[in-house]
């Protein structure tokens, strides 16, 4: 299954954007939203179960929202409040193992 990120791009401190994953079938599995700093190794940000339970890491919680559209095989991840420390290349795949190949990712860069 290729997993495709988008919506990334350049932000200011305290801006918005919403990243997008689809692919071809996301079957009933978990979905995560992971991001991997420069020098830094991947973590995880956010996950939602097939029936739309969330979890986030501490670092996002009340800022970011991950959402899923299983019709359109589509996973969300809308940011808000965003810091400089968000900038990262985001990825997404399965939670919590993550067990599809890797995307290319979406590159944010927040600048402050």
């Amino acid at each position: 299954v290729q997993l495709v990120e988008s919506g990334g791009g350049l932000a200011q401190d305290g801006g918005s954007l919403r990243l997008s994953c689809t692919a071809r079938t996301f079957s009933t599995y978990t979905m995560g939203w992971f991001r991997q700093a420069p020098g830094k190794e991947r973590e995880f940000v956010a996950a939602i179960y097939y029936y739309g339970s969330t979890t986030y890491a501490d670092s996002v919680l009340g800022r970011f929202t991950i959402s899923r559209d299983n019709a359109k095989n589509t996973v969300y991840l809308q940011m808000n409040s965003l810091k400089p420390e968000d900038t990262a290349v985001y990825y997404c795949n399965t939670y919590p193992g993550t067990v599809l190949n890797w995307g290319q990712g979406t590159q944010v860069t927040v600048s402050s």
